[in-house]
């Protein structure tokens, strides 16, 4: 028997590679001559650069900007001319060194992923997959644009501050010193929302609570956000207030208007980085995963977007996660066939958390000793 294991992050407890390594040991206690294939997936967000590496992409380590100017260590990926980043090794709301607050909300920036992209420009990259995902800024992307040339500048013609909430003074763009390498470049941004950069359903509105921001801040963020809106489409006759462009604070923006960004769903992107095509072909057997299967899994997260992919080719699926919210028939129209929840086999929620690895282990071999 061939088992391709793929999960996702459990976040908060296990990585996706340490959850593939706990259901791999759960599945060869009952098949011990199974044929294991590991290969920790991602729906474009945090875990896609782990996945990247798991499938064969050199990791890099950048010392940039973080999100508050304090330096931060940022990783990367690259295999051949292609490079993968996640904005929130550089800009990440775990590398603020505090908890999010307005004031957070309102001056973090994403300078040190744009400075990510230009590292990997220099290590010759001329694709760049961006994974967005736990980002602590709602700057449109103009910090990133600010580390690869671009000055926004205020009515004085003066540079303006990084972070969201000095948006609002940009009254011009100087583009002169933009690094030419970007036009040539393939830029590819993996998204898994279709919320717009503005307006209620936009950035600041959505997201900007989970930053930090009050309800001040979320306006003046939001304002700030259609002022750039507004520029942008003025100096490149771009409209990007488009959907999706409203992911990690907005990031997407400023790409979407100087450079050939594209957007793309986050889990496909992954699955063609690591090659899960070829796995599921000689696959008898899929196990995968995450924290938790919920109504937001099945808008398309990874576990239930793979298990699209095994049951449109008849490969039964079977699933663990920390919780399980959704029903088992809506997982059964997702080729689903049995499903195990830590919370149901520890005796807490935070032995659950604790001990994941042990769970997902036993998890595993109960679900498979069951079919």
């Amino acid at each position: 028997m061939r088992i391709l294991i793929a999960p996702d992050k459990f976040k908060g407890s296990l990585t996706a590679a340490e959850a593939a390594d706990a259901m791999a040991e759960g599945a060869l206690s009952v098949y011990p001559d199974a044929e294991i294939v590991r290969v920790p997936v991602a729906d474009g967000g945090e875990g896609t650069l782990e996945a990247a590496v798991a499938a064969g992409f050199e990791e890099r380590i950048r010392a940039v900007t973080g999100p508050l100017i304090k330096p931060v260590g940022a990783a990367w990926a690259l295999r051949g001319t292609t490079a993968v980043i996640e904005t929130a090794q550089a800009s990440g709301l775990a590398a603020l060194g505090s908890e999010p607050d307005p004031e957070t909300a309102g001056r973090a920036h994403s300078y040190g992923a744009g400075q990510l992209i230009a590292a990997a420009l220099d290590a010759g990259a001329t694709e760049i997959v961006l994974g967005l995902g736990g980002s602590a800024m709602t700057d449109g992307g103009s910090g990133a644009l600010r580390a690869l040339g671009l000055r926004p500048l205020d009515a004085a013609g003066n540079v303006v501050p990084l972070g969201g909430a000095a948006l609002a003074e940009v009254a011009s763009l100087d583009a002169s010193a933009l690094d030419p390498r970007l036009a040539a470049a393939t830029l590819r941004i993996a998204v898994d929302v279709r919320n717009p950069l503005v307006g209620p359903d936009g950035a600041a509105h959505v997201f900007g609570p989970q930053k930090g921001a009050d309800p001040d801040t979320v306006a003046a963020l939001d304002a700030g956000l259609r002022t750039w809106a507004k520029l942008l489409a003025e100096a490149t006759g771009r409209d990007v207030d488009v959907p999706g462009a409203g992911a990690a604070g907005g990031f997407p923006a400023a790409f979407l208007a100087f450079t050939a960004a594209r957007l793309e769903s986050g889990f496909d992107l992954v699955a063609e980085l690591v090659g899960i095509d070829a796995r599921l072909a000689e696959a008898d057997l899929v196990i995968t995963g995450e924290g938790s299967l919920d109504g937001q899994s099945l808008t398309g997260k990874a576990p239930i977007a793979l298990a699209d992919r095994a049951r449109d080719r008849g490969i039964p699926v079977i699933a663990v996660a920390g919780r399980i919210l959704a029903e088992p028939e809506q997982l059964a129209e997702h080729g689903i066939e049995a499903a195990g929840a830590l919370v149901d086999l520890a005796p807490t929620p935070a032995e659950a958390i604790a001990h994941a690895a042990q769970y997902v282990r036993r998890a595993v071999a109960e679900l498979l000793a069951g079919a």
